[in-house]
């Protein structure tokens, strides 16, 4: 019995290279999900597979990869299938539409100055035992992703106390807690400088350069072609949904004018120009399952 997949074939994709090919696309997995999280999960409309083929086509990602990204992602239980004859429409499930719905807001926030930071840090020092060896991955990521920093073996700390409970899910997930401490305060002048706890904590200085030339790509000529337009919408959204991972959002006190908050409002002032446009060639795109 064939897969869903194997049974549907693809739209042949017009997209030529160039339309912010500096952007990298990242995998075909997180390209799915930036397609998904765009034109999935806003409107509730199932996606055809010829339609996520011919839009991952365009980024370069090749036919057979992007099946398998589609269906791993249904492996994962985020997205379901319903058959319409031989071709096949996707719909997000309750734990795909999770993924959005908690992970937005984040992005959203990106070019937040926080400037009401008041000098609180929330501080973890987490020892992983050789009997937990196998969560550190999982705790480095989390951890990435909730903004905290490691300046010295053990310790992680991030401006951003509102997130605690986020982090007590984490460490309660990976079984680590007794073997972390928490606490809240500001630095003293005993030891090294607030400045020097950013500059050992982040690498901030690589991720200047990163956002340096994606403002530069950002700032070049923009497509007027609607499929270019599209093309090149998806790689600037999957860029953007990346910030978080790598960029702690640091308050404006620490990081004054922060280019990455300049480029998180580079990218919502081209997202809000194009949406309209790049959302009506979707639905064109999407409109039946292609040959």
């Amino acid at each position: 019995m064939s897969s869903p997949l194997q049974a549907e074939g693809a739209e042949t994709s017009p997209f030529a290279p160039g339309d912010f090919a500096d952007l990298a696309s990242g995998s075909a997995r997180t390209a799915l999900l930036t397609v998904l999280g765009e034109f999935v999960w806003p409107t509730g409309t199932a996606a055809w597979t010829s339609s996520l083929l011919y839009v991952l086509g365009g980024m370069g990602i090749e036919p057979h990869t992007a099946r398998q990204a589609i269906a791993r992602a249904a492996a994962a239980g985020w997205i379901e299938p319903a058959r319409r004859g031989r071709a096949v429409m996707w719909s997000l499930t309750p734990a795909g539409r999770r993924i959005f719905e908690e992970g937005s807001p984040r992005v959203y926030s990106m070019s937040n100055p926080f400037s009401s930071w008041d000098g609180s840090w929330l501080i973890l020092l987490v020892t992983i035992p050789h009997t937990h060896r196998t969560a550190r991955k999982k705790l480095y990521a989390g951890l990435n992703w909730a903004g905290f920093g490691n300046p010295t073996p053990g310790v992680w700390l991030s401006p951003h106390l509102e997130r605690k409970a986020e982090v007590a899910g984490l460490i309660e997930r990976l079984d680590l807690d007794k073997h972390t401490m928490s606490f809240t305060g500001k630095a003293s002048d005993v030891g090294i400088s607030v400045s020097e706890i950013v500059a050992q904590g982040w690498d901030m200085a690589t991720l200047e350069e990163h956002y340096r030339t994606v403002l530069d790509t950002l700032a070049g000529p923009l497509p007027t072609d609607q499929d270019r337009v599209l093309l090149a919408y998806v790689r600037m959204v999957g860029e953007w949904q990346r910030f978080p991972f790598s960029d702690p959002q640091l308050p404006e006190a620490l990081l004054p004018d922060w280019i990455g908050r300049r480029t998180a409002r580079r990218i919502e002032a081209l997202r809000a120009q194009w949406t309209e446009q790049v959302h009506t060639r979707w639905a064109q795109v999407n409109a039946g399952p292609g040959d």
